[in-house]
């Protein structure tokens, strides 16, 4: 099964890192973003990967084509213009790196690279969300229910602490609890190549008409994912994730 990751867009909110480096390039613990999404598909036997660029999609394509170099032990014998690799951490991926163009929207993304799906159902995600979401299942549900398209539902980390109040006595706190309940689209999509046929072109965004429509059709089911789920929107998101790696609890890493 392939994934499909969306990498195009510009990451506005996080400007402080996104003017010098795509939004998925953004490093948490050394490696970008990218990276760990593709080490959670990866841990669920999922190594052929597309990824949709757009801008600065040139760094996307750079950082693969050296990642092999990256990450050897390497001797460059200057005079014979040899190099010699002594240890390679090497990844079992196929990277497929895209153009998806600079100012697409998601839905346009996604339909440019159908020429590279074929026509087995896929894996979709957006380049800037990681969670421990459980692949496997979401595709054992996908393939159960034999609708076009699974979403995983998430429900918001709250950005705020709450009081617990009866009138006005306070009885206690809750630490930044989920959100008001409700259920949002958490990416990491098991999709059927048919989805396509609701994408318009460029302009489309894959929210919107595309997902409305297939809800309309009673063409998309909800995959529930109560546990960890987060989206790097802004710094603050950036650093919390990045105090989670470095204190060794970070619960999306399920790999070893």
């Amino acid at each position: 099964m392939k994934a499909v990751i969306l990498a195009g867009g510009i990451g506005s909110r996080i400007s402080e890192e996104s003017h010098l480096r795509p939004k998925p390039m953004i490093e948490i613990g050394g490696k970008p973003i990218l990276w760990h999404i593709l080490k959670i598909y990866s841990a669920h036997g999922i190594n052929d990967f597309i990824i949709c660029c757009g801008y600065k999609g040139y760094m996307i394509k750079e950082y693969f084509a050296n990642y092999f170099l990256h990450n050897s032990d390497v001797t460059f014998d200057m005079e014979s213009n040899y190099v010699e690799v002594h240890h390679s951490k090497s990844e079992s991926w196929k990277v497929t790196v895209v153009d998806t163009g600079e100012h697409t929207m998601t839905g346009g993304r996604l339909k440019r690279v159908g020429r590279f799906l074929g026509d087995e159902d896929f894996c979709f995600t957006y380049g800037d969300g990681v969670g421990n979401v459980d692949i496997s299942r979401s595709i054992e549900f996908h393939r159960s229910h034999g609708l076009y398209a699974t979403v995983t539902a998430v429900q918001p980390p709250g950005r705020f602490g709450q009081m617990d109040l009866e009138d006005t006595l306070v009885h206690g706190f809750m630490e930044k609890p989920k959100g008001d309940g409700g259920y949002i689209n958490g990416g990491f999509f098991v999709l059927n190549p048919k989805v396509l046929d609701y994408i318009a072109g460029d302009d489309s965004i894959w929210e919107r008409e595309p997902m409305e429509n297939l809800a309309k059709d009673s063409q998309m089911a909800a995959f529930i994912h109560r546990d960890f789920w987060l989206p790097m929107d802004t710094m603050r998101d950036k650093v919390h994730l990045e105090n989670l790696w470095s204190s060794r609890k970070a619960p999306w890493q399920i790999w070893e």
